[in-house]
């Protein structure tokens, strides 16, 4: 696998790219992470509420149960605490609610902001690079064949724009129909560069 080109400048660029790339989406996701831990701070008045009618629930249950415990007023006593109490239930689900509602918030808040853009990143970055590990493989494993550099020239005079044909040779398909050896490499290498690969000698 060849993950960057033959040549300086072209090689750096693809390397400044990556780093770039790599960044980015590091930033992305850090802040991603960040933005649902601050909306999750959130949270800790749900757990607050939660707590308290729990609390509440608890104490007035125990109030009532006691009091409801005397004879005669016991059962009148007791129903308002009854009432109290399921108070401090509703209190105590709302706080769980309200945490659930949170959370859900964060989550979506935190993988909006950190999968959009890195989704982005990776489409605009790492596509470009997958084909250009490709289209280099391709490349030296045409070299590597017996018949690689007429395949080459053949497949530059197809795809090479005519100024960067016409810097190789006045006809350059005659040099090629005629096998003449140093254009044949010219265009060759014309195409291999295209790829990122140095054509040896």
């Amino acid at each position: 696998m060849k993950l960057y080109s033959d040549f300086g400048p072209r090689r750096t660029r693809q390397i400044v790219g990556d780093v770039l790339a790599l960044l980015a989406i590091g930033a992305w996701v850090w802040l991603g992470v960040t933005v649902y831990q601050l909306v999750m701070n959130l949270s800790s008045f749900g757990v607050q509420m939660e707590e308290a009618g729990a609390g509440f629930k608890d104490t007035m249950t125990e109030v009532g149960d006691n009091l409801g415990s005397v004879p005669v007023i016991g059962g009148g006593i007791r129903a308002p605490f009854d009432g109290a109490s399921s108070a401090g239930a509703a209190l105590e689900s709302a706080g769980q609610s309200q945490q659930v509602a949170v959370n859900q918030l964060a989550t979506g808040l935190g993988l909006g902001i950190a999968l959009v853009p890195v989704i982005t990143i990776l489409i605009l970055w790492l596509l470009p690079r997958i084909r250009f590990v490709r289209r280099a493989a391709r490349a030296k494993a045409i070299v590597d064949t017996g018949a690689g550099i007429d395949l080459l020239a053949l497949r530059a005079l197809a795809s090479q724009k005519m100024s960067a044909l016409a810097a190789v040779d006045v006809d350059p398909m005659a040099a090629w129909r005629r096998g003449d050896e140093s254009v044949m490499r010219a265009l060759a290498a014309l195409e291999l560069k295209s790829s990122g690969v140095r054509l040896k000698d």
